[in-house]
């Protein structure tokens, strides 16, 4: 691609706000949000901002992007697997564009690393926590171990300090006994430092949501997404199939 990568991001914010790390991470691209208000981490939260994903992916389309990813992994599985493959199917023929989600960017994201037996640590509470472990065994990973902080508070996630998550994280790696990788999930979490002392201390991958999806959308937009000093899956060469 010769031009800046402009991408359309759907975000769980009631604002037209970008993450805060995918700037940081690819300061060459342009990025066009449209937020849909994410309620609560909660299913609850969840269904108030669901029936405006498709909306607002359908308007960013009409502007000058090369592709859109949707922001938040809770949001685009708290429905399940089968839902999620609807939901991309309906993204896509909606916009005629390249489209993914955090979801499918955090399941890719394992899978270019190879790793299926994962321990996984996140914001969400209870409830999410098993609809997150049913939605990745249904994409066939084996969730040896899950932590996380029970949080339920849209934006209390950006509160967890770095060394908090990489705590978590640990925790999760301990109870696994024999992870390939580490699943941080939850967009709101502030994980771009958290990958490369995780790996250096216990030599696995790690998968976080927020880079996963950023990475996902730079595949799209014909870019490899390649970012050293930020883990391995940033590191990656290759471009991944969009």
């Amino acid at each position: 691609m010769d031009r800046t990568p402009r991408i359309g991001l759907v975000v769980p914010f009631a604002t037209d706000r970008v993450p805060l790390e995918g700037p940081l991470m690819y300061p060459q691209a342009s990025f066009v949000p449209r937020g849909v208000g994410v309620r609560s981490l909660t299913p609850a939260g969840y269904d108030a901002a669901w029936d405006g994903i498709v909306p607002a992916a359908k308007e960013l389309a009409q502007g000058d992007v090369d592709a859109i990813m949707v922001i938040g992994t809770s949001l685009t599985f708290y429905r399940g697997s089968e839902a999620h493959r609807d939901l991309l199917r309906r993204l896509r023929a909606e916009t005629a564009l390249p489209v993914s989600t955090m979801s499918e960017a955090v399941v890719d994201g394992l899978r270019s690393l190879g790793a299926r037996r994962i321990a996984v640590a996140t914001a969400y509470a209870e409830e999410v926590n098993r609809r997150l472990a049913d939605f990745l065994r249904a994409e066939d990973f084996d969730v040896l171990a899950l932590e996380a902080f029970g949080l339920t508070g849209f934006g209390d996630a950006e509160k967890q300090s770095e060394q908090d998550i990489i705590d978590l994280a640990a925790r999760a790696i301990g109870r696994a006994g024999s992870a390939e990788a580490v699943l941080i999930s939850c967009g709101g979490l502030m994980t771009l430092n958290c990958a490369e002392p995780i790996e250096r201390r216990y030599g696995i991958p790690v998968v976080a949501s927020t880079q996963a999806a950023f990475w996902k959308a730079m595949h799209l937009a014909g870019t490899s997404g390649r970012v050293t000093g930020r883990g391995r899956l940033l590191a990656q060469a290759e471009p991944l199939a969009a």
